[in-house]
Formats: structure tokens, sequence, C-alpha cells
């Protein structure tokens, strides 16, 4: 059974000149839909701009949904109140790119802690107390940090506090937006072992947003890459990163680094900056940086197909050039 469904999710910001007339719109998220199970593990790559950090923002309701549905723990989301949707999204929580802006710098690390408990539950002191001393051991952090502020501590463990603050309300699906950027690589594994640590103790699921493709091939079971606001394909990490199917995923897997080289697939190097979501092409969104484009691409935006290895992808061309 899935834990969140999204089906033809939009998400779009006016577009306005000077005198502040909506000229047009930025279409930022494009009919996405996508399901994560119960425990799983989904990575969502892309370029920058492509709409991976608005997709998990619009989901956890940071920002409201033009249209579309998403469906959590069997609650459809998209459609409430603001008050409505404060208590069904208590089990869904959002972990922002940089941990120390979620944190107040006049508090303490043990206040911030405890707030989310003071606002959401009437749990008493005691308890509320007892729950933050054992979320922050649950992220390997020792209880001096309560006493201590935000820039007293290293990036990487404002990320755990950052973490243990979500996990106060013991939340069931979290999403991760770029986790380990800006981290050393001894501090990037350190993070990802904590987090499979976390979800085998809280039983928790990912919604996992990264650039970077070696951290997601690791750390995701099922993958979904992201276009000028649309999954152009989805499907388990493995399968992707064996055969990719869209000449998109091959342009981004060209370039992902290996040892004494580069990765190489089909030769295919992208060329180019990708259009403005403010003024997305005709037909299929990919077409004016992709090799393979036809003028059935440029008249025709291609639907989700299925693959036999039970992959969607959105290209008319996808067995042909597979």
């Amino acid at each position: 059974m899935s834990l969140l469904d999204i089906t033809g999710l939009n998400r779009h910001f006016p577009i306005r000149n000077v005198w502040g007339r909506r000229t047009g719109w930025l279409r930022a998220l494009d009919g996405v839909s996508l399901s994560i199970a119960k425990g799983e593990i989904l990575g969502i790559v892309g370029e920058s701009g492509c709409g991976k950090s608005t997709l998990g923002k619009t989901i956890s309701g940071i920002h409201p949904p033009s249209s579309g549905s998403v469906r959590f723990e069997g609650h459809e989301i998209a459609t409430l109140s603001p008050s409505a949707g404060r208590a069904v999204r208590r089990n869904l929580q959002y972990c922002y790119q940089d941990p120390g802006a979620s944190l107040d710098p006049r508090w303490k690390i043990g206040t911030s802690l405890e707030e989310p408990l003071i606002v959401h539950t009437d749990m008493s002191r005691a308890d509320r107390q007892a729950r933050v001393h054992e979320t922050l051991r649950a992220v390997n952090l020792p209880e001096r940090h309560l006493d201590l502020y935000p820039h007293e501590i290293s990036g990487g463990q404002q990320r755990r506090v950052g973490l243990a603050r979500i996990l106060m309300l013991r939340p069931s699906l979290i999403i991760l937006d770029e986790p380990t950027s800006g981290l050393d690589v001894s501090v990037q594994a350190v993070v990802l072992n904590l987090l499979l640590e976390l979800r085998a103790r809280f039983d928790l699921t990912y919604l996992f947003i990264s650039h970077d493709l070696s951290v997601v091939r690791l750390f995701s079971q099922r993958i979904a890459v992201m276009y000028l606001g649309r999954v152009v394909e989805l499907g388990p990490t493995e399968q992707v990163f064996a055969a990719p199917a869209h000449p998109y995923t091959k342009s981004l897997l060209s370039a992902v680094p290996i040892i004494g080289g580069r990765r190489i697939v089909d030769s295919f190097a992208l060329e180019g900056e990708p259009p403005s979501p403010g003024a997305i092409p005709t037909g299929c969104r990919f077409r004016t940086r992709c090799p393979h484009a036809t003028p059935l691409c440029a008249s025709e935006d291609p639907p989700d197909r299925p693959l036999t290895d039970g992959r969607l992808v959105a290209c008319h061309h996808a067995d042909s050039i597979a």
C-alpha cells in the first residue's frame, strides 16, 4: 500500500512585469505523478531548476499546489486549509537543504527541539524533556549540545540537530532536500549511515532529493528523473543506472565521475541550458536539447509509457534509443 500518492500535481508561479501585472506562468511543477510505498527510499534527481525542491515543498504544504492530488496516509491533503492540513502533515516533515536556516539563532538547541512538542502535543514537560534527550542520543549528539546555540556547532552537527527536530513528532515520511550538500565526503558518509539507522529505528520513509547521482544510487531504491517540472523517467535505481531509457537520463549519467575517468553512456553529452519554465517548448520539453528529436516530438507531449521492465518513461522513442 502506498504511503504517498501524487497525481497530476501542478505548481505554477505568476510572472509579473514591473507594474505588477501577470504576464505568464512559471510552471515549476507540471503534471507530476508518482507514489511512495511505506518504508521506501525514493530518489529525485535532475538539473538545478528542474523542480525537485518545489516538489518537496509542495507535498509538505510549504507551497500550496495549483492543482492536482496529494494523498498521504489515505487523506487528500492538497485541498486542506492550513489549519486542517497542519494536523495531517505532522507525520510528513520537510528537512531543509540548509538546516541552520530552520533553527532560530536566538534559541538554544534544547529549546528548538522542544518547540514542536509544545505546539503539536499536550505532553508534560517531563515527557517532552525525555523525548528531547532520547532523540538527541538517536542522532549521536551529546546532551551538552542542548545548551549551545546553532552558530556554536558545525554544519554536520546542524544537520543532525535538524534531523532531531524533525524526529520529535515521530513522522512516517521525511522529505530530505539535499541532506549531504556542502559536506565533506567523510561527513556525507556519516550522515547517510545515520539516515539509514534512523529509518530502521523509527520506521521511516524517505523522499530523497539530490543532485549527486552517486549518492542517490547508493541510497535510493527507486529513482525519479525530473526535467522542467515533469518526471521523465521513473523506476528501480539499478535498472535506471544500468540501462537509462530517456535521453535526458542518459545525458545525466554520462557526467557521473568514476575512478580513472568519466562514465560515458552512448557518448551522449548534454549541451546547452534548459529552457525557462516560463516558456516550456511545445511537444516534448526536452526536444530542444535531444539529438533524437523528430517532428512528432515537436507536436505531441509524450505520455508516461510503461516499459517491459515496469519503468515509466516520457519519451516517444524510448524503445528505439534504449
